[in-house]
């Protein structure tokens, strides 16, 4: 009996270990899912940053305040153009195509985005007289690390998490992801740099970045900075077709725009 059972928990442990390396050597696989490019009428604007270029759709060219998107890690974010287009007349936007992702060269990794976000900031700000940003999923990563470095005029961040390691471990129970993850975008560690207004959108029933993570974001953040909105009845992905949604995010930036 009592081999039958060493002998169990031997291939537990090595079933364990199996899952663990398969883990680690696969996590960006996990985590960035590069989009192809597609067709587009509006302009493109390459950045060249660390030998990589760094492609970017521009909407509403010509506009004195700018808006920096940043989207979710499996998002072709030139589907958002028309309705930014609409959405954020007085703002020049920047839609980002992440590394590998449409016609940017390179291999996403955390630090890599990082430094992009910041590089493309640094290139447009004496263009502008403010710069915005807003950041999904993913992209609220990228976002709050921005607006933690940078002067930042309003911040949006939809369906946002705490750290993607928390989420990581939520869905990993039995692994020690501090230790597994390679990018691990702890964007709770930098509320405390961000200056800018603060706008949280949530959707009630998301299943990819529950609740939970974006309200101990949203905690970290002093009240009288924050906004916090929980869009009902969507999820991660239908929240974006929500008419509140689009009227919340509107109304937000053209107060900032009147401001």
């Amino acid at each position: 009996m009592k081999k039958i059972i060493k002998s169990i928990l031997l291939i537990s442990l090595n079933v364990y270990f199996i899952i663990a390396i398969f883990l680690y050597i696969k996590q960006n696989d996990f985590l960035y899912f590069p989009t192809k490019k597609i067709e587009t009428i509006h302009k493109e604007k390459v950045f060249i940053n660390e030998n990589e270029s760094i492609s970017t759709t521009v909407l509403n060219f010509g506009q004195n305040k700018a808006i920096i998107y940043f989207g979710g890690n499996a998002e072709n974010v030139d589907y958002n153009a028309n309705n930014f287009k609409k959405m954020f007349k007085d703002y020049t936007v920047y839609l980002v195509k992440y590394r590998g992702y449409g016609t940017s060269s390179g291999t996403p990794t955390e630090k890599a985005l990082y430094s992009d976000a910041l590089h493309i900031y640094d290139s447009i700000k004496t263009s502008y007289f403010s710069i915005s940003v807003i950041g999904r999923s993913l992209g609220s990563g990228i976002a709050t690390y921005l607006a933690s470095k940078r002067i930042v005029e309003k911040l949006a961040l939809i369906t946002p998490f705490d750290s993607i390691q928390s989420v990581a471990q939520e869905k990993f129970l039995i692994y020690p992801m501090s230790l597994l993850l390679k990018d691990k975008y702890r964007s709770i560690d930098r509320v405390h740099k961000i200056k800018s207004k603060t706008l949280i959108l949530m959707a009630q029933n998301d299943k990819i970045i529950k609740n939970n993570h974006s309200k101990n974001l949203a905690n970290q953040f002093p009240t009288s900075q924050i906004t916090i909105e929980i869009i009902e009845n969507e999820n991660h992905n239908s929240i974006l077709n929500n008419k509140l949604y689009i009227q919340l995010l509107t109304k937000y930036f053209r107060n900032a725009n009147k401001s």
